[in-house]
């Protein structure tokens, strides 16, 4: 006998969540997901009782069948959490999409790209767990993105572009920020800068917190104030209005570390627009090391951010735990060394 529509027997919870999977199986989280992506070194007693906790429970049926079969769909998801139209047009994003095309491509798997910044994450969910994909790389998460976790939860391997701001378990790939805006503070300080600002990126990305955070700490540890903080948001535009609003603010100010390189162009263009020179009048200081900062006039001084880099860590740290090696590092943080030019 069948267990009915009010039979706890028969239930069927497609919300079931991975926790419960392994609740269930008596097994660890990290058993599960090797069973349910077809991952090896799992003995074949803790397969088989995954596997009947996953039907018991409707776990995800397209992912347990792919597990069942023992397939893979050799493809991996690159979910870019922002609006369609910032990708194309933000260099960063686009360094790191070249980063992870061409490690998947030296492995002969797909790259499926899907831009999540007007979609509900439960219907994302739903797809990339429908056997599609073999595992997730999600990018540009802003605030406390719920997207990363649920793939997780889900059961899904999933590694993030860029530190998780409150969040835990989760695996991530970054270049150090707070370091390389600290290293960006120094120059400043060191050349003789007193009155020293900041154009800060948003307050929901980790990149903006920690960036903010590391020129915080270069100017308390010189004994500076750190009062001059204007917010943009990577942008060229966003960075123009900013230092338009420090000079009216503090006319008498020095330096101004930015916190990106397409932010401190744009300041260049409005100091340039207020009479003050470069460096004489006011130092300037980005991060990333983009193309373009090379060519500015004056050459902007800035931190290196390795998008390509990032990109390429982001698919090995996937690719490993999809193979099943033991022992990963939790998180990988690339080194943001500074590039002295002419700007500083």
């Amino acid at each position: 006998m069948t267990g009915g529509a009010g039979d706890p027997r028969g239930a069927r919870r497609a919300g079931a969540r991975l926790e419960e999977v392994a609740r269930a199986a008596g097994v660890s989280k990290s058993t599960v997901s090797r069973v349910i992506n077809g991952e090896p070194y799992v003995s074949a007693r803790a397969r088989a009782a995954v596997l009947q906790a996953v039907a018991r429970l409707g776990y995800r049926p397209n992912q347990a069948a792919r597990a069942l079969a023992g397939s893979r769909a050799n493809s991996v998801a690159l979910v870019v959490s922002e609006r369609g139209g910032r990708v194309p047009a933000d260099p960063f994003l686009a360094g790191v999409l070249r980063g992870v095309h061409g490690e998947l491509a030296r492995r002969r798997v797909e790259l499926v790209l899907v831009l999540s910044g007007e979609d509900d994450p439960r219907d994302l969910v739903d797809r990339l767990c429908g056997g599609h994909v073999d595992g997730a790389l999600v990018v540009a998460p802003h605030g406390r993105d719920p997207l990363p976790r649920a793939l997780l939860d889900a059961g899904l391997p999933t590694v993030v572009g860029g530190r998780p701001l409150g969040a835990s378990g989760l695996s991530y790939v970054d270049c150090d920020n707070f370091d390389g805006a600290l290293r960006a503070a120094r120059r400043l300080v060191s050349s003789g800068r007193e009155r020293v600002a900041t154009i800060a990126g948003p307050a929901d990305t980790a990149a903006g917190v920690d960036r903010l955070s590391g020129w915080k700490r270069g100017l308390t540890r010189a004994r500076l104030p750190a009062d001059l903080v204007a917010r943009g948001d990577f942008t060229a535009e966003s960075g123009a209005a900013a230092m338009a609003e420090l000079l009216a603010r503090a006319p008498d100010l020095d330096a101004v570390f930015a916190g990106s390189d397409s932010m401190a162009l744009g300041a260049l263009a409005t100091l340039r627009a207020h009479g003050r020179r470069v460096p004489e009048d006011v130092a300037v200081v980005g991060f990333d090391d983009l193309g373009a900062a090379s060519t500015a006039v004056p050459p902007l001084t800035t931190v290196r951010s390795d998008a390509v880099g990032v990109g390429r860590a982001l698919t090995r740290r996937l690719m490993a735990e999809l193979a099943g090696e033991p022992d990963l590092p939790p998180f990988v943080l690339l080194p943001a060394p500074l590039v002295p030019r002419a700007s500083a």
